[in-house]
């Protein structure tokens, strides 16, 4: 017992995975809780969820500012800190049912949350071999999904059976991220980086193409969730059961395929699976600004969040052709360029939407069309000598940023 202990303790694959799992753990419960919460304790409207919303995303849009973090942290110790700074937010929340009080938790909550995605992405490129790395994110999403089904049935049980409050119900999940963060803490050694990372802003015109489909995949990532959930409520009157068990049949699916997703992207390359997600997607939100019947539309909400683990193969194709000093610094990068669009997206598209819902879904169509052209710049063997197919840039020009 105490060899396989010692064996898991030395692999820092175990290690990503528990982060994967605690992620959701802690955050599903702060996310299925929050519209509930804000309207019966705080008496939120439109206006206050809507701001609410915002300033979640605004940590997002800095995470760059993590590189700056590295001068003092080593990253593994960054993505457990990040771990709890999430679940102190979680566990805090329902003591501040008023809404400076919640803007407060939220924006702390947030903070713990994207530091650890930029970080965590950071890791698995660093720590994977690049054979490896596409279909360890699959079991990483399937993780993911697991931990997030378990706290939508915890809180089923609890609240439903049991009637623990909402106060009752965050403390939990807040306290069951740190207890498990500080075991992994105490648990696993600081492993040694592959290679040092630079501890400075890094934007290099040979990643054009990995920024320009990280832009496009965020903008139509907030159509999806902004728009494509409100469209069931809105246009064929779903029930917050009928959406939580769409989001139970997603989840459940990710727990299922997405593995078997991340091999295929392996076996047929970044441009072959991204070609088949942008051209599904680009059919999907066509269809999505079609369709007239509910059933029908709950199936393109299944199907859309399936696409969602394609995306893997935009990481695994920054990993092929990044110099490995980059990952750290262009991880952070990537994360605020993903949420320019989480910061505009929503407030010009809902103007859009109350004169035209099926525009807005077209509009998202145009997204995914665009990121097929750009797709199709990937090379077949993607590598540090051959970025892209088509550079805008030339070889002198790229030297210079070196």
């Amino acid at each position: 017992m105490r060899t396989i202990l010692q064996k898991y303790r030395q692999n820092p694959e175990i290690l990503l995975l528990a982060m994967a799992f605690v992620m959701p753990l802690t955050f599903s419960v702060w996310n299925a809780l929050l519209n509930n919460f804000v309207v019966e304790k705080a008496a939120f409207s439109g206006a206050e969820i809507g701001l609410l919303q915002s300033l979640r995303e605004v940590p997002g849009f800095l995470a760059f500012t993590a590189v700056f973090v590295l001068l003092v942290l080593k990253e593994q110790t960054f993505a457990l800190l990040s771990l709890a700074i999430m679940s102190i937010g979680v566990a805090i929340t329902g003591w501040f049912p008023f809404e400076i009080g919640l803007y407060c938790t939220t924006v702390l909550m947030s903070i713990g949350f994207h530091y650890f995605e930029t970080v965590n992405q950071s890791l698995t490129l660093q720590w994977l071999d690049k054979d490896k790395t596409a279909h360890f994110m699959g079991k990483q999403l399937s993780v993911k999904s697991f931990a997030s089904l378990f706290a939508y049935g915890a809180i089923w049980i609890l609240m439903e059976f049991f009637g623990i409050s909402y106060n009752a119900m965050y403390m939990l999940a807040g306290g069951a991220g740190l207890i498990v963060v500080s075991a992994l803490w105490l648990f696993f050694p600081t492993f040694k980086e592959a290679t040092g990372q630079h501890k400075k802003l890094v934007v290099r015109k040979q990643y054009w193409l990995f920024y320009m489909l990280t832009f496009f995949s965020g903008a139509r990532r907030q159509i999806f969730v902004v728009f494509a959930a409100f469209m069931m409520v809105e246009k064929f009157g779903y029930s917050v059961g009928d959406i939580s068990l769409l989001f139970a049949i997603n989840y459940v699916f990710n727990l299922l395929f997405a593995p078997s997703i991340g091999k295929w992207i392996h076996k047929v390359g970044e441009k072959s699976a991204l070609t088949f997600e942008y051209i599904g997607l680009t059919l999907l939100f066509i269809s999505y600004g079609l369709v007239e019947n509910g059933l029908l539309a709950g199936v393109l909400f299944v199907v859309d969040h399936l696409f969602f683990a394609l995306a893997i193969a935009i990481k695994t194709y920054f990993q092929k052709i990044a110099d490995p000093k980059d990952i750290a610094s262009t991880a952070g990068v990537s994360f605020t360029i993903n949420h320019i669009a989480a910061v505009i997206i929503p407030a010009l598209l809902g103007i859009v939407w109350l004169t035209s819902p099926s525009l807005v879904f077209f509009i998202g169509a145009g997204f995914a069309f665009c990121s097929l052209i750009l797709a199709q710049n990937i090379p077949q063997d993607p590598n540090q000598a051959n970025v892209a197919i088509k550079n805008p840039f030339t070889v002198s020009q790229i030297k210079t940023t070196n």
